[in-house]
């Protein structure tokens, strides 16, 4: 058992704290600036340890269960959500409402959340030591710890939701609005922030007169950037030479593309169980040679008449049989060591699952969260790798973005809910090619992209049906809207020179009832869809 972790007892007139076997015992009161200074003199201990901060009101704390977490590979493991975190704070439906992240998985089930809550949570110290401890502005502790959570996940250490840390499910207190300003401010700057309190007032959330006042005092403090990332010390893991990998490629009119990765499976370090192609080319189009041409590989295919991305991975992962699935695209590019770098990944987390890095030819840098390793929001069907037995609670693709986009960040949505801890490594990357023809772009349903719409003055990339779709399958109807604000904010910017900014901006401005009239026509459609979906079949609870 680990003998270094330390409990911050907390409470105003803290009854005496329980007999702590695993490290030292503090008494603090429970305000902001008391468990400030206690996380201080905890980060200056130079050997590995572990802080407990522990509300002195709750039930005591289980030493076995705290030592066996201390035992893990992760940082912070905590019971906000039921401990009344969930959805808080409000501000962020306005900047992320339909992040991942930001809808809140069961709170009975162990999972990846950020919403912390210092009442109860386990925290590595050296966590601390590189992202910094509670921000002092907030009025709240629940404010501060909310900000905390949020800046150590998005900026790379591992944070879990864990029930059993508490026996009683308790409500929050309710956040001053000026903390979910400040949350704001904190993580997304000051544009979002006014953008937040904009949307704010203008439903209702807050008044104009305090809305105004909050963010007159919200201004005039400053808060650093999030510019540290977490750095783990890596540890070593043994793969074996051939682990039990299901690939699965679906193909539509790339055989050139295709081939290509197939000669890169042939160099794989560590080789797949089977290979599964699911061809949906025209009969008449059909490479009849194929098969005999890559003999060698462990390489299954499946031909179906009717082409569609969900139907064909379907297909492929209802005869799956490794332990693991791998999902690509077939027109990538893959490097020798890349199933070893994914088996690596989840091996040395102990996740269930690894995303990568797609890396667009001839397109923009990715976003600078998409350089560190962290708990992954993304769930790309061009590289990921995860346990097929997640199936079994989340189901196969849903047939409601059968030839449309986002599929991929359903099924994501879907595992991330499970429970399922997924890891996100940029050092597992694919060079994705973008294929003039076949895949989404065969459906018409990939036209105007995001990178697109970022070089043309003209082009608007805006949500499609699908998109609505799925976020009124997860989130609120609110939160869906303001997802489309957010999208035809996202109308005006553009790459180059300050003049092409201000000419986009004034053509946009030209455009924008258009693209009001645009929105709430696929909103209506996303509406529709939700009366004959979703269509997900799942795989048998009895198979392997």
């Amino acid at each position: 058992m680990s003998s270094n972790i330390t409990l911050i007892w907390l409470g105003e007139s803290p009854p005496t704290p329980p007999n702590w076997a695993l490290g030292q015992v503090i008494s603090a009161p429970f305000t902001l600036q008391s468990i400030q200074e206690q996380l201080k003199k905890q980060i200056e201990v130079t050997s590995e340890s572990f802080t407990l901060l522990w509300d002195s009101t709750l039930e005591q704390p289980d030493p076995d269960l705290i030592a066996q977490l201390a035992e893990r590979p992760g940082d912070i493991w905590h019971a906000g959500l039921r401990l009344g975190m969930g959805t808080l704070p409000k501000t962020i439906d306005f900047v992320s409402p339909t992040w991942m992240l930001n809808r809140d998985p069961d709170p009975g089930i162990e999972a990846t959340s950020w919403r912390l809550s210092l009442r109860a949570c386990l925290i590595r110290t050296e966590a601390l030591r590189q992202l910094g401890v509670l921000n002092p502005h907030f009025n709240s502790l629940a404010g501060a710890g909310l900000e905390l959570g949020h800046r150590l996940i998005t900026r790379g250490a591992f944070m879990r939701h864990v029930p059993s840390l508490v026996k009683h499910d308790q409500i929050a207190e309710k956040l001053p609005f000026i903390d979910e300003l400040r949350f704001v401010s904190a993580g997304y700057g000051k544009f979002w922030t006014l953008w937040a309190l904009m949307r704010a007032i203008l439903t209702g959330h807050v008044s104009l007169p305090q809305g105004v006042r909050t963010w007159q005092k919200v201004n005039r403090e400053s808060f650093p950037p999030r510019t540290a990332v977490y750095r783990r010390p890596e540890t070593s893991v043994e793969v074996p030479s051939q682990a039990s990998v299901s690939v699965l490629i679906p193909t539509v009119d790339r055989y050139p593309y295709l081939r290509t990765l197939l000669k890169q499976m042939r160099e794989q370090t560590v080789r797949p169980t089977e290979i599964i192609v699911v061809d949906q080319t025209e009969t008449s189009h059909r490479d009849q040679d194929l098969a005999s041409d890559f003999a060698d590989l462990p390489l299954k295919m499946i031909t179906l008449d009717k082409a569609g991305q969900c139907s064909s991975r379907n297909a492929g992962l209802l005869i799956a049989e490794g332990e693991y699935i791998l999902l690509l695209d077939d027109d990538i590019e893959i490097y020798p060591a890349f199933i070893q770098n994914h088996l690596e990944t989840n091996l040395r987390h102990q996740s269930h699952g690894s995303s990568g890095t797609v890396h667009e030819v001839e397109k923009a840098p990715l976003p600078e969260n998409f350089h560190y390793l962290r708990l992954s929001d993304v769930f790309p069907a061009g590289n990921t790798l995860f346990k097929r037995y997640l199936l079994k609670t989340s189901g196969l693709f849903d047939l409601a973005y059968e030839k449309k986009q986002r599929a991929d960040g359903d099924l994501g949505m879907r595992v991330y809910l499970t429970g399922a801890l997924m890891v996100y490594n940029p050092e597992i990357d694919v060079l994705h090619h973008h294929a003039p023809s076949g895949g989404l772009r065969k459906h018409k349903a990939r036209v105007i992209t995001y990178a697109s719409s970022r070089e043309s003055l003209f082009q608007r990339h805006l949500m499609s049906a699908s998109e609505v779709y799925l976020g009124l399958r997860y989130f609120t109807p609110a939160q869906a809207r303001e997802a489309q604000w957010i999208s035809v904010i996202g109308t005006l910017s553009v790459r180059g020179s300050p003049l092409r900014k201000v000419a986009k901006a004034a053509i946009m401005f030209v455009l924008l009832p258009n693209t009001i009239h645009r929105l709430q026509k696929v909103r209506k459609e996303g509406a529709e869809m939700l009366k004959a979906y979703p269509q997900i079949e799942c795989i048998p609870h009895n198979s392997n």
